[in-house]
């Protein structure tokens, strides 16, 4: 996998879409599958006009499959977490 600090210059704009700034990546590091390319993280500077995250870009989609946390593959929509309701896990933890 490649691993990079991602600086975005945006002026004009609020902020740029993460899949924006995927499909750029894809194109520079010549990536086919955009699914494979895990970015987050953006804090924007103060006055606006630059960005600053981190980018994670995998060799395919098994390999982000096995090292991404649930959280960001929910995100990607590759997983579904099933929704307890809090009743319920209220009433299984006093059991």
């Amino acid at each position: 996998r490649k691993q990079m600090i991602i600086d975005v210059l945006h002026p004009n704009r609020a902020n740029v879409p993460k899949s924006e700034i995927a499909e750029m990546l894809a194109k520079s590091y010549k990536v086919q599958d955009t699914q494979c390319i895990y970015t987050f993280g953006y804090r924007t500077a103060f006055g606006g006009n630059r960005s600053t995250g981190f980018g994670l870009i995998y060799d395919n989609l098994n390999a982000a499959k096995k090292f991404e946390p649930k959280y960001r593959l929910q995100r990607a929509g590759l997983t579904k977490v099933e929704k307890i309701s809090r009743k319920q896990r209220k009433e299984r933890k006093n059991r």
